[in-house]
């Protein structure tokens, strides 16, 4: 009898029967590399913006295709001196992290001017590729790993990403105790207990000590050389707000606290005025503006929210000159609902205008707490106390969507108190609060009678925001109300400030519309619509043109579309030949009478409105330079406002789109992802076709079927994070709880497919379509349940989170893991490497493709997508077990 052996080249032995000290060592390290993500997201978020710091993602991932190609390219060595090289790369992780982050404060980047200053793209990119270090080094240690227990890959990714999971909830839970420019002690101390752990596997007792040393150097260096060198701890870009706080001359920090939910400061200051939406008129309406009326509220270095003193009775007529004040025109001791208490103006607001009760919401603790605090009480006059005031420690929009109680007024005033328009802060961010779902709610919740107010910032020209909040409240409404909406709203503007929208159930008597004409008259606002109002649409379409020709006009053969007559009297000021510019159309009204001037944004604010309600929005909308598609709890974005379809013509003039960098750096990210990718992929097949590849069947199906289980699983994850903050409120909880719920149920996904390996050929096929049934499942009906899941206590919802993902995880750790194995039993060693890359190079496409697809297609397309990626894997996997065309044999004697 005869047994047939392949033949492989000999080498040191690999980990084929790890110990339990080798897995918990791997767990220690994986834990430190996501750690470390989570920690320089921090960092990027307190700096300069988080979106930067979502690409930490596509850094780590892009450190492991790296890796994967350099030990493809080198296997035979890296068998030969695998332990030095995993000694060597794993010794690296810490110096590299604590020396990569120290360099990148050396050379900030200011993310305003990428367009307009070459300088800052080589110093985005040199950020990239220095914090690119510690992750290559971490990618090569776990790679040498991998390569080295082959035959128990399925334990030693199970320890891979359990590891990785665990140590999410750790950084969730030390970011109670670390400030941001000292939270990579976290990831340096897990990778400190990773590396002694190995060592002391292998009984390697001097490396032990080596590692010791190193690990207390790096540690030392990280928190002590900021201070000897000058180097800041954190270089906070010039245009965070909190910058422009530290450079008053008496600016002082009275109040920090850190959590996960962000780093809460308050800065008082002389200098300091934060007047929103505050008339013009309140100079001469008043006595004396109250003085050193506000401190500013940062969070993440984001802001200010004004935090108003407590006003004596005579300053109190302030308050009337606020946009805030317009439901109380019209409602006498009403019961009032703020959504988002805030910084607590709308608060003070409604406490002013006499209403009975009046119940706040706000979903972060920290806030609360701040207000509680001795010191922000002494500012407040601790309005907390105030026995009309009762809190909601959730957010607003879950509560009334959930609750039987009625209010007279809603208010949802300046939730984002910063500016929706801010650059940077607000580029690819969730706002639920101003979704069509969110404003139904509300208008459900109103008494008969009740007034919604919202008021939004107004500060972009040409107009975007606000006209995404019209389309979104009239949809609302239409829906709510179909035949009397058009009674039901009540809209003004202030150019580049804000505008308010008011929404009566039941529509606004005459007297209302009245009294609120007049109130707009004495504040000088505009009015943008009001049942009843007269619209002349004549020059509608000429707006409209004129908008777009001064985003994509030449510059020399855009004109206005309607020139003045030949006949009407010279304006010294109109040249009909100069380019369109629609907030300096001295051509306007040239051989016009006289009349009162309307600006363009208001003039298309009023279009916007009688379009929206009376008909003719789709053309509107298409005709519009900008999208101003309504906001939903699947598309919750004031962002993306570039049409995709205008995307190639924004390559000249990207200085015009400086407000909406975010959006088309995404876009830059996914083309040089593609790129990146489609190298890293090639050059392993071009150098190693005559050596490996020739011999092996299936290729293409392998490659096919590691890039879907790559796209797959990182949409799947990036994915739910932007729907998990529905239910917990903050983006950094919701993706420490989602990554880590991903990883440690695929881990155990991973430990479980031993039992399908010999079975593979049958029940992986099943498990993956399993798999995208239910992510399309969750793509139709995870919504409303996260809504439900939001109005538990903070602890219930974490749990509930925690365990709402678990079911596909736990399967989607089962395809990898299999497939890897039947790789090594295959003696495909070459491919077992390079398939590990290929996941790598398309899961940095697939965090990079998330948003835009978001944004596009709405969150639900992004977990639909992911499911046909898993789909696609099914046909794959067959090739996957393809043996090698001609395979080496002997025959030993049994």
């Amino acid at each position: 009898m005869a047994a047939v052996v392949s033949i492989s080249r000999p080498g040191i032995a690999p980990l084929e029967a790890p110990r339990l000290a080798h897995y918990l060592a791997v767990g220690l390290i994986a834990g430190a590399i996501i750690a470390l993500q989570i920690a320089v997201m921090r960092v990027f978020a307190v700096g300069s913006w988080s979106h930067f710091g979502s690409l930490v993602v596509s850094l780590a991932m892009l450190g492991f295709s790296l890796s994967s190609v350099v030990i493809f390219a080198g296997k035979d060595w890296f068998d030969r001196h695998w332990q030095g090289a995993a000694t060597v790369a794993l010794l690296l992780i810490g110096p590299l992290a604590v020396g990569a982050n120290l360099v990148a404060q050396t050379v900030p980047f200011n993310a305003i001017f990428l367009v307009s200053d070459p300088q800052q793209k080589w110093r985005l990119l040199a950020n990239f590729l220095l914090y690119l270090l510690p992750f290559l080094a971490g990618a090569f240690f776990l790679g040498i790993v991998f390569l080295k227990s082959r035959t128990a890959f399925g334990r030693v990714y199970f320890a891979d990403l359990t590891g990785s999971g665990l140590a999410g909830l750790v950084v969730l839970a030390s970011l109670y105790l670390f400030a941001p420019e000292t939270i990579i002690v976290v990831p340096l101390l897990l990778w400190a207990a990773g590396s002694l752990l190995w060592f002391a596997a292998f009984g390697a007792w001097k490396s032990v000590v080596a590692g010791a040393v190193v690990a207390a150097l790096s540690i030392a260096a990280y928190l002590m050389l900021p201070g000897l060198t000058g180097i800041p701890d954190i270089a906070v870009s010039q245009y965070k707000g909190v910058a422009y706080a530290r450079n008053f001359p008496d600016g002082k920090r009275i109040y920090r606290s850190v959590s996960p939910f962000g780093d809460l400061q308050v800065y008082a200051s002389s200098y300091m005025h934060f007047a929103p939406g505050l008339s013009d008129n309140a100079a001469f309406g008043m006595p004396e503006v109250p003085a050193n009326t506000y401190v500013g509220m940062y969070r993440d270095g984001d802001g200010p929210e004004g935090i108003m003193r407590n006003l004596a009775p005579a300053e109190q007529v302030y308050f009337r000159y606020l946009p805030m004040h317009y439901p109380y025109v019209i409602k006498q001791k009403p019961k009032t609902f703020v959504v988002q208490f805030g910084g607590g103006i709308s608060t003070q607001a409604a406490l002013n205008a006499g209403s009975t009760s009046v119940t706040v919401a706000e979903s972060n603790p920290m806030t609360l707490r701040a207000f509680r605090d001795s010191v922000l009480r002494d500012v407040t006059g601790n309005i907390l106390a105030e026995p009309r005031i009762k809190v909601i420690d959730y957010d607003g929009r879950l509560f009334l969507a959930n609750t039987a109680e009625r209010y007279d007024v809603i208010d949802l005033s300046l939730a984002d108190s910063v500016g929706l328009s801010n650059p940077g802060g607000f580029a690819i961010s969730e706002k639920y609060a101003y979704t069509r779902e969110a404003m139904l709610s509300y208008m459900h919740a109103l008494a008969d009678g009740g007034v919604l107010s919202i008021t939004l910032w107004n500060k972009e020209e040409p107009p975007k925001s606000v006209l995404k909040l019209y389309s979104t409240v009239a949809e609302a409404a239409k829906t709510f109300d179909r035949q009397g909406a058009a009674n039901d709203i009540f809209a003004v503007s202030s150019y580049l400030s804000t505008t308010t929208v008011l929404f009566k159930r039941g529509g606004f008597t005459e007297a209302e519309i009245k009294t609120l004409r007049d109130y707009t008259k004495s504040m000088s606002w505009e009015e943008v619509y009001y049942p009843g109002i007269v619209y002349d649409g004549s020059g509608a379409q000429k707006v409209l043109d004129d908008y777009r020709a001064s985003i994509f006009g030449s510059g020399q053969n855009a004109t206005l579309t309607q020139p003045a007559d030949a006949s009407a009297p010279a304006n010294p000021d109109c040249d009909p030949t100069a380019p369109a510019d629609p907030t300096l159309d001295a051509c306007a009204d040239a051989g016009a009478d006289a009349g009162p001037q309307v600006l363009p944004a208001t003039a298309l604010q009023r279009m916007t409105w009688h379009a929206l309600l009376t008909g003719g929005w789709e053309k509107l909308a298409n005709d519009y330079v900008f999208d101003a598609r309504a906001l939903s709890n699947d598309q919750p974005y004031f962002a993306a406002y570039v049409k995709v379809a205008d995307l190639p013509r924004t390559l000249d003039r990207l200085d015009l789109f400086q407000d909406d960098w975010g959006y088309l750096l995404i876009w830059a990210t996914l083309g040089i992802a593609c790129i990146t990718a489609a190298s890293l992929v090639l050059l392993p097949v071009i150098f190693g076709w005559r050596v490996v590849f020739s011999r092996s069947r299936g290729k293409l199906g392998t490659i096919l079927y590691f890039a879907c289980l790559g796209l797959g699983y990182i949409m799947v994850e990036v994915g739910l994070i932007s729907r998990f903050t529905v239910a917990l409120a903050n983006p950094t909880v919701s993706a420490s709880v989602l990554i880590s719920s991903m990883l440690v149920f695929s881990g155990l996904g991973s430990l479980f497919a031993e039992r399908i390996f010999d079975r593979a050929r049958t029940l992986l096929p099943v498990v993956l379509l399993t798999v995208c049934v239910l992510l399309l499942v969750y793509g139709f009906y995870l919504s409303p349940v996260l809504d439900r899941i939001g109005a538990y206590p903070y602890a219930v919802r974490l749990l509930l989170c925690f365990l709402l993902v678990s079911p596909p995880a736990f399967l989607m750790g089962m395809p990898m893991a299999t497939a890897m194995t039947w790789l090594a039993r295959l003696g495909k060693e070459h491919l077992f490497v390079w398939a590990w890359g290929i996941n790598g190079c398309f899961s940095v496409i697939g965090s990079a493709a998330v948003p835009i697809v978001a944004t596009s297609f709405g969150l639900s397309a992004v977990l639909q997508w992911a499911a046909m990626a898993y789909f696609l894997a099914i046909p794959a996997f067959f090739a996957v077990l393809l043996p090698s065309k001609a395979p080496a044999l002997r025959v030993v004697p049994a």
